[in-house]
């Protein structure tokens, strides 16, 4: 759970995105990599393969209520040898409680599998200001338009400009929670204008950057 600064997880099938006030759950014997932006302060709790009938079985993001950040806040308080049967066993089974119930989060960019789409995408990645189109993207791949748009669907569930609309949010909430600015992080992405990168930003998550990252930092 992340009380400050942002989480980054790279699984086999996408990138999660981890904003204060959120949790990433991640099932046993998944390979994964995290990586932090921002001032961190966070907890991480394990949850034994028996005790996670009800759990999700796969990667995803969750949002965390006042009331599940106080259980991982009390559980981290535990004493190691604490009563099987005591209060601690009522706390962490509301805890778990918590968990299965709690919305799940929508800052995921699924990845492929494909090589030839999985190159674009990681050049959109190491290069988010290109703004190049559909069409140039599969002229550089060697694919239709027609093809690239029927793998990218197939690999995805999505379209080309969606996936492309989600990494610029992924992106975006990484960087201003590394403190920088929304003209800055409009400018990374390769928009025209900041009142373009804000309209964008706003659809996708309702609110303004400036309002998103606010939000979650008054309630730390």
């Amino acid at each position: 759970m992340g009380l400050s600064g942002v989480f980054r997880c790279e699984v086999e099938g996408g990138i999660w995105i981890v904003p204060p006030q959120c949790a990433l759950w991640v099932p046993g014997g998944m390979v994964h990599r995290i990586a932090a932006s921002g001032n961190i302060d966070s907890y991480a709790a394990f949850v034994q393969p028996a005790a996670g009938a009800k759990l999700p079985t796969t990667c995803c993001t969750i949002t965390v209520s006042p009331l599940l950040r106080e259980l991982i806040v009390r559980s981290a308080q535990f004493p190691a040898d604490h009563e099987a049967d005591g209060v601690e066993s009522g706390v962490a089974a509301l805890l778990l409680h918590e968990v299965s119930t709690a919305p799940l989060g929508n800052l995921h960019l699924p990845m492929p599998t494909d090589p030839r789409l999985r190159s674009i995408f990681q050049d959109m990645i190491t290069d988010p200001a290109d703004r190049g189109t559909l069409e140039s993207w599969a002229k550089r791949s060697g694919l239709s338009v027609r093809s690239l748009e029927r793998v990218i669907a197939a690999e995805t569930g999505m379209s080309f400009g969606r996936w492309r609309q989600q990494l610029s949010i992924i992106l975006s909430v990484q960087w201003l929670a590394s403190g920088a600015s929304v003209k800055q992080v409009a400018g990374d992405l390769g928009y025209e204008n900041v009142s373009s990168f804000v309209t964008m930003f706003r659809k996708a998550l309702g609110v303004s950057p400036a309002r998103y990252m606010a939000e979650r930092s008054s309630r730390h």
